[in-house]
């Protein structure tokens, strides 16, 4: 059988994803959350075990409620545990206080949000820039013209959100997540607000930062056909892992996971 092509036309690297299975950029042990509520305490996440593979796509499934942008926040630093540890790129991030955690967070993770969550009065350029800026980092000239280059936004950069389409305002919000070359991108729910045409731009884009510039990227969504972009596809039930299958990109085979 054929190995897989990216919309690219690229092959993903058999030895290249042997060797990034053993060397998880991102861990959890243990990951549990639980939030207060009228009835008591809702259960989001229950002692969740996973890694996250070096330059491989993970998406996390699941229906509403079944604790998936929790974990997707547990292990961005985002919100706190109960119990367990999270490390990223070796740092136990569970172990940090605030100030460390948020230097972290910034030279280390990437994140892609539903709402793009750029600043109006900026531009394409600045906005992307500005999470460099805040820590006093300039972009390497390179990697700088290969990420404006690779999402065709040479032409867009002097542009405020108000004047891009939806689909360039989400390629600068990818590029930006990118320019700071982090060990992990999250992106929680990126195509949610995007028609089907822009969506499947969005999916290509973020298919080809893995297979292209073997970036590791951990993405939440609803939707089957996008999870299908992956490597790798997490299905949360209750709270737990319930299903940890390879994606059409991915080479390891499916499991259920013991309840």
């Amino acid at each position: 059988m054929a190995s897989p092509r990216s919309s690219s036309g690229l092959r993903r690297d058999p030895a290249r994803q042997a060797d990034t299975a053993a060397t998880p950029v991102v861990r959890a042990r243990g990951a549990s959350r639980g939030y207060a509520s009228d009835a008591g305490t809702v259960v989001a996440l229950d002692a969740v075990d996973v890694d996250i593979a070096r330059g491989d796509f993970t998406a996390v499934m699941g229906p509403s409620g079944s604790g998936k942008s929790t974990l997707l926040h547990v292990l961005a630093g985002l919100d706190d545990l109960d119990a367990g540890t999270v490390s990223v790129d070796d740092i136990e991030l569970t172990a940090l206080r605030d100030a460390a955690l948020t230097r972290t967070r910034r030279d280390r993770i990437g994140f892609i949000f539903q709402s793009f969550n750029l600043l109006p009065m900026l531009t394409a350029e600045q906005n992307i820039l500005l999470p460099l800026q805040l820590a006093g980092r300039r972009a390497d000239p390179d990697w700088w013209a290969t990420v404006v280059g690779g999402l065709a936004l040479e032409d867009r950069l002097h542009h405020r959100p108000s004047q891009l389409s939806g689909g360039q305002v989400q390629r600068v919000a990818i590029a930006r997540a990118l320019v700071g070359s982090p060990a992990v991108i999250f992106a929680d729910e990126p195509t949610g607000n995007l028609d089907s045409r822009t969506t499947g731009e969005v999916l290509d884009l973020l298919r080809r930062c893995v297979d292209e510039y073997g970036q590791t990227i951990v993405m939440v969504t609803h939707e089957r056909d996008a999870a299908e972009r992956a490597d790798r596809i997490i299905t949360l039930t209750d709270g737990r892992i319930s299903r940890d299958e390879s994606g059409p990109f991915g080479a390891a085979g499916d499991a259920e996971v013991p309840a």
